[in-house]
C-alpha cells in the first residue's frame, strides 16, 4: 500500500490511503484492477452454471429477432429492428409500409474492432437526405458526430470530434448545430455551427457557456421554426433562439437566468410556450408572443397545482398534451387547442409508467404513447385525442411460458422517521409468497429530480419466479411526488433520502414481504451513493448489496473542480468550498464514513472509463471496507475495463452483467437452480 494522501480543507485534515488508485494510466493500477476482476472471478466460479443459465434464460425471453413501432417522420416511417446473435440495433426507414427497406445505420457494422460503441443522437436532415449521428466508443460520453448521404448510402468526410451528443439541422439542409465538450472536465460548453463540406476547423462558434455550473445543448423545436440553444444548471435554466431558417442569424436571449428558475421552451403557432417553476413549485405553463419574450408579457395558460407536477408537454394543430404527475404515477392531459374536451387518458393498475413517445407529426389527432409497469411489458400505444380511443399497437412480446396473471403488484407507504409517507412499489409471483417473508430485493436512488418509475423488467422474471420479492423506495430526492419531495432529499435535506430508504426496508420486514434475514439493496450512480450512506447507517438490515458505479467518495469529488460534473452539481449536494455544506457532505460520505464493523455481502461495479462516477470511487470504497470489515463476507469489485458509465454496449454483454448479479443474489440464499 502507499503512503496515504492527507486532504486539507477548513481546517479538517482527512487520511486517503487509497487515493493512489485514482492514477488512471499508472500500470499498478491496473494491475489493481485486474487482480479484484480475478478475485470477483474466483469467489463465483462456482456459480458459473447459475450465471449461464441466468443468460439463457433473459436472452430467451426476449424476442431476438425484432422490429420496433414505426414512427412517422417527414416522408418515411423511421423503425429500429434487432437480428439473433448480432449485438447492436440497425436503425432503418421505408417509404411506407408495404415499400423496400432502407437500411440507415447498422450498428454491427460500425462497431467492429471498437470493445465499446453506442450510437446515442440520430438526426436526419430536413429533407431525410442526409443522417448525421453521434458515436461514443468508449463510455466517456465523448462523441464523434459522423454523416451519411441516404441516397448515396455513403459516409461523408465530414468528421466532428469532441461532441457532447447533442445536434440539430438548419432548415438549409447542410447546416448542423453541434455542441462539444469541455477537453478536461467534458462539460457541453460549446456550441458551434458546421457546413457540410467545410473543414470543421473553420466552423462557426455560435455561443460558449462561461459559467462552469452550466451546460448547454442545442435542440429544434418540433414546428421546425426555431432552434434552441439551452443552458441548464441543477435548478436554473436560460434559453437562446433563432429562426431555422437563417442558421446565421444571431441567437438572441429568451430571459436572463436567474438562480432557481427553471424554465423549458416549445413553440407553436404565434407564441413560444413556456414550461416554468417561477411563483408555481411544481411548474405551470405560460405562452409568450414570439415578438416578445419579456416575463411581462407571459400568459397563464395551466396553472400552478400544488399535487400536481407538470413534466412536459406535445403540441399538435389542433391539440396540446400534457404530461402530469399526481401522487407518484404519470397521466396525459389532452387539451384542445379551441373548445370543450379536455380529458386525461386514465390507466388502472396500482403502478404503472406512462410517458409520451415519438411524435413527430404536427398534423394529426394521433398521440404516440408507451406504458409499462411492473407485471405489463412495455406497450406502445397510439391514440385518437378526437374519437377518446387508443389502439395497441406493439406489446413487447416475452417468450416462454410468461403468464402476467401470475403476479401481483402493490403499493405500499412506509413511514419515514419524520413521519412523511414513502411510497413503496413492489411485485412477485403470487404462488411464491412465504409467510414471513421472501427474499426481497429494494431498489432506491433519489437524486436529481430522476422518479423511481414501474418499468417492466423481463430479466427480472428470473429473480421473481425463484421466490424472490422486488420492490422500489420512492424515496426523497427524487420528483416522485412534485418538486418538494425533490428538494426533501437534496442540499441540507440529503439524509432524508437514506432514511426513507431505511424506512421502505422495516416497513417491508414488518409486513412481512421481506425475509428479515434474506434482504438486498441495489442502486445506482447516485443510488450507489444511497446503498454507500445507508450500509453505514443500518449494515444489519441487509443480507446483501449491489452497488453499481456508486456515486461513494463525495466530498473529494465535490471538492474537486477539474472533473466532469462536479461544478454543475453545487446546488444537488452542497459546495464543499463552503464549511456547513463540507461538514454536512463529510457527515454522510460513505468512503469517509466506513468504520469497523460487520458489513454484508458487496458486489460494486464500474467501468474504467466513467466520465460520471470515476472508476477510482468504488475502486477506493471497496479498499477501504475490505481494510476495516470485521466479518469474513463477500466484498467484491468488477470493473469493466473497456466502458463507462452504462457499462457494456452490446446487449448480449448487458444480458451477462445482469446474469452476475442474479447468480450474486441467489447464491447467498441458497438457490442454486
Amino acid at each position: 500500500m502507499q503512503k496515504p494522501t492527507r486532504l486539507e480543507r477548513h481546517g479538517h485534515t482527512r487520511s486517503d490511503p487509497f487515493f493512489w488508485l485514482r492514477e488512471r494510466d499508472n500500470p499498478e493500477v491496473r494491475k489493481y484492477l485486474r487482480a479484484e476482476n480475478a478475485h470477483q472471478d474466483a469467489v463465483l466460479a462456482h456459480t458459473r452454471p447459475l450465471q449461464e443459465r441466468l443468460f439463457e434464460e433473459i436472452k430467451g425471453r426476449i424476442k431476438q429477432t425484432d422490429l420496433s413501432v414505426p414512427y412517422r417522420r417527414g416522408p418515411f416511417l423511421y423503425y429500429t429492428r434487432t437480428e439473433d446473435g448480432r449485438e447492436y440495433p440497425i436503425h432503418c426507414r421505408r417509404a411506407s409500409p408495404e415499400a423496400a427497406e432502407q437500411v440507415l445505420l447498422d450498428v454491427n457494422a460500425l462497431a467492429r474492432g471498437h470493445d465499446y460503441y453506442a450510437v446515442n443522437a440520430r438526426s436526419p436532415s430536413p429533407n431525410h437526405s442526409i443522417l448525421a449521428f453521434a458515436a461514443d466508443t468508449r463510455g466517456d460520453r465523448v462523441h464523434t458526430i459522423r454523416f451519411k448521404d441516404l441516397n448515396t448510402g455513403a459516409l461523408l468526410g465530414d468528421e466532428l470530434a469532441g461532441g457532447s451528443g447533442y445536434l440539430a439541422w438548419a432548415n438549409d439542409n447542410r447546416t448542423l448545430f453541434y455542441a462539444v465538450v469541455h477537453p478536461r472536465t467534458l462539460r457541453s460548453y460549446r456550441v458551434f455551427r458546421h457546413t457540410l463540406g467545410t473543414d470543421p476547423a473553420t466552423d462557426v462558434l455560435v455561443y460558449e457557456e462561461a459559467d462552469e455550473e452550466f451546460s448547454v445543448a442545442v435542440a429544434k423545436t418540433k414546428t421546425e421554426a426555431y432552434l434552441f440553444i439551452a443552458s441548464h444548471q441543477t435548478v436554473t435554466g436560460e434559453y437562446r433562439y433563432l429562426p431555422a431558417d437563417d442558421p446565421t442569424a444571431e441567437p438572441r436571449l429568451f430571459l436572463p437566468r436567474r438562480h432557481g428558475h427553471e424554465y423549458d421552451v416549445d413553440h407553436f403557432g404565434p407564441h413560444f410556450y413556456v414550461r416554468t417553476n417561477h411563483e408555481a413549485t411544481n411548474f405551470r405553463l405560460m405562452r409568450t408572443p414570439v415578438t416578445d419574450t419579456s416575463l411581462e408579457q407571459w400568459a397563464e395558460v395551466i396553472p400552478h397545482r400544488p399535487d400536481v407536477l407538470l413534466e412536459g408537454i406535445e403540441v399538435f394543430r389542433d391539440h396540446l398534451v400534457v404530461a402530469e404527475r399526481h401522487r407518484g404515477l404519470m397521466r396525459l392531459m389532452v387539451r384542445p387547442w379551441s373548445g370543450a374536451g379536455e380529458h386525461d387518458v386514465t390507466f388502472d393498475e396500482p403502478a404503472y409508467v406512462a410517458r409520451i413517445a415519438e411524435n413527430f407529426e404536427m398534423d394529426t389527432t394521433t398521440l404516440r404513447f408507451a406504458y409499462a409497469s411492473l407485471t405489463t411489458p412495455t406497450s406502445v400505444y397510439d391514440y385518437d385525442m378526437a374519437t377518446r380511443t387508443r389502439t395497441l399497437r406493439k406489446r413487447d412480446e416475452v417468450l416462454g411460458d410468461f403468464d402476467p396473471e401470475r403476479y401481483r403488484t402493490e403499493r405500499l407507504y412506509a413511514t419515514a422517521p419524520d413521519g412523511v409517507e414513502v411510497p413503496i412499489s413492489l411485485v412477485y409471483r403470487q404462488d411464491r409468497r412465504k409467510p414471513g417473508g421472501n427474499p426481497l430485493l429494494l431498489y432506491g436512488y433519489g437524486a436529481y429530480g430522476i422518479s423511481s418509475d414501474t418499468f417492466f423488467n423481463s430479466a427480472r422474471l428470473s429473480l421473481l419466479d425463484r421466490g424472490f420479492t422486488y420492490a422500489i423506495a420512492h424515496v426523497r430526492g427524487g420528483e416522485d411526488l412534485g418538486r418538494p419531495w425533490y428538494d426533501g432529499g437534496r442540499l441540507m435535506n440529503k439524509r432524508n433520502t437514506f432514511t426513507d430508504y431505511i424506512a421502505c426496508a422495516e416497513h417491508l420486514i414488518r409486513e412481512e414481504y421481506a425475509d428479515a434475514g434474506a434482504l438486498f439493496g441495489l442502486g445506482g450512480s447516485a443510488g450507489g451513493l444511497l446503498m454507500g450512506a445507508v450500509l453505514n447507517l443500518r449494515p444489519d438490515l441487509f443480507c446483501g448489496v449491489i452497488a453499481h458505479v456508486p456515486f461513494v467518495d463525495v466530498l473529494s469529488t465535490m471538492l474537486d473542480e477539474s472533473l466532469p460534473l462536479t461544478t454543475g452539481e453545487y446546488d444537488e449536494w452542497g459546495d464543499p468550498r463552503e464549511k456547513p455544506f463540507y461538514d454536512y457532505i463529510l457527515s454522510y460520505s460513505p468512503y469517509d464514513n466506513v468504520e469497523p464493523g460487520e458489513y454484508p455481502h458487496l458486489l460494486v461495479t464500474t467501468g474504467l472509463y466513467d466520465s460520471q462516477v470515476q472508476y477510482w470511487e468504488p475502486a477506493k470504497w471497496v479498499a477501504k471496507l475490505r481494510s476495516m470489515r470485521t466479518a469474513d463476507r463477500r466484498l467484491l469489485l468488477k470493473t469493466n475495463m473497456v466502458a463507462g458509465h452504462l457499462g457494456a454496449s452490446g446487449r448480449y454483454r448487458a444480458y451477462r452483467e445482469v446474469a452476475l448479479d442474479y447468480a450474486f443474489l441467489l447464491d447467498l440464499v441458497g438457490i442454486t437452480a
